[in-house]
């Protein structure tokens, strides 16, 4: 069994959609050259529901819309999609300079001759790949005019100047939108009409310790248990408006988790992955009063892991 097919089954996803995801996989192969992009997650997304939604829908051929608050684990779902059906990852960031050319390409000299220079999207239809469209709702319209005819029924794309080319059959494309971020705005019934939307429940307590023990296999059942209740308590402030979201980043509470196996104190080491990921005085103080009442100053690297002798 592959450790991609492992993983699923190990969370009960339905059976038959692990098969027609296998027999995906086998029949599309991976050319040489984007064989590169064909790699595992940093993490396992854990949600039974949430995968069997998502393999479903990518089974049938559709783009998937993943939305949600902040640290809902919408970007390593989409990696760990691409993984199962072991395509290629092609990811497109959108902000305030993503125009057209930088999805398709942009005319360059090669030998003295003009060619086109691919985007990711022109690559993602060349390989079968699966693009994960970052931030979404963050792209001008001139960005997104351009996936259009790529997100329907007609799965091509029109470059301008050069040919007009059809999707590869395993091409894929993941949204990923965030509410409420800066510079963000809704998406227009067009586009949304062209994806199957997953609405990412926030990361529950069991979720949590699944990632940590994945992460962190040393760690002390105790100190997993205050790393989890800190990151709950700091989701349910910001749900109820007494905090932003800035400090809500489960990638900063694990990179501060992994600081402290180095020996840095757990204190210092939440405090750069958690506290100071905001600036206004005053939410900071909320903060750093929710982090007191969970790590301990005393607390050494030897409090969170197993065989760590104390420095």
């Amino acid at each position: 069994m592959s450790e991609e097919m492992k993983i699923l089954r190990e969370q009960g996803v339905d059976e038959g959609l692990i098969r027609e995801t296998e027999k995906f996989r086998n029949a599309y192969e991976t050319e040489e050259s984007a064989r590169g992009r064909v790699a595992p997650p940093p993490l396992p997304f854990y949600g039974k529901e949430i995968l069997e939604q998502a393999i479903a829908a990518l089974l049938r051929g559709e783009n998937l819309l993943l939305s949600g608050s902040k640290a809902t684990g919408k970007n390593v779902l989409a990696e760990n999609l691409a993984w199962f059906f072991g395509r290629p990852v092609y990811n497109i960031s959108f902000h305030v300079n993503t125009d057209s050319s930088s999805l398709i390409g942009t005319d360059t000299f090669v030998n003295n001759q003009v060619s086109l220079r691919k985007g990711p999207v022109y690559q993602c239809a060349q390989y079968g790949g699966f693009g994960v469209l970052d931030e979404i709702n963050m792209a001008k319209n001139d960005a997104v005019s351009v996936l259009h005819a790529a997100l329907d029924y007609r799965r091509l794309i029109d470059v301008p100047g050069y040919d007009r080319i059809q999707l590869h059959p395993a091409a894929r494309f993941i949204g990923t939108m965030n509410y409420g971020y800066a510079g963000t705005k809704e998406l227009n019934e067009a586009l949304v009409s062209r994806f199957l939307v997953i609405d990412m429940p926030p990361v529950d307590e069991a979720t949590l310790f699944k990632i940590f023990r994945y992460m962190f296999p040393d760690g002390k059942q105790a100190a997993m248990e205050q790393f989890a209740g800190l990151f709950l308590d700091l989701q349910e402030k910001a749900e109820n408006g007494e905090i932003t979201t800035k400090a809500l980043d489960l990638r900063g509470l694990l990179a501060a988790i992994g600081t402290m196996k180095t020996g840095l104190a757990p204190s210092l080491a939440v405090k750069m992955g958690i506290t100071n990921k905001t600036f206004d005085i005053f939410e900071k103080e909320i903060v750093g009063d929710v982090v007191m009442t969970r790590i301990p100053e005393s607390w050494t690297a030897a409090d969170v892991f197993e065989g760590q002798g104390s420095r």
